[in-house]
């Protein structure tokens, strides 16, 4: 009876494990793509700031800058969080636009092309969706 009740005791135990950790793991999943939602959601502010800043850019070409670094550090925020391989791509698919913008105003372009890094946010928050 007593090595019943033991048994009983182990099954009902290792029930418990197996119920809590689905949901102990999905709380960790949901709290990172909260993260990754409110990050591309900052980012989508970046690049409204970066159009801005690049239609203005003969008033204040500083402006430019630092949406583009505004930018860059949301992603690093999101590219530490995530092990999710579209999030991961659509990431480095808008650092290089980034990267591109930015290289296009060191060469002297005043009014560089956002497109691409309009279109790489987009792609970022669709991903970021739950």
């Amino acid at each position: 009876m007593a090595a019943r009740h033991r048994r009983r005791t182990a099954v009902f135990a290792v029930i418990a494990v197996l119920v809590a950790l689905p949901a102990a793991v999905g709380c960790d999943a949901v709290n990172k793509a909260l993260d990754c939602v409110q990050t591309a959601d900052s980012i989508a502010d970046s690049v409204t700031n970066l159009q801005q800043a690049v239609e203005n850019a003969a008033n204040d070409p500083t402006q430019t800058d630092e949406s583009l670094n505004a930018i860059e550090n949301n992603l690093d925020k999101i590219g530490d969080k995530t092990d999710n391989a579209d999030v991961n791509k659509a990431v480095d698919d808008l650092n290089k636009a980034v990267g591109n913008v930015r290289t296009a105003i060191k060469n002297g372009d005043n009014t560089p092309d956002v497109s691409p890094v309009t279109d790489a946010a987009g792609e970022l928050t669709k991903v970021c969706t739950p």
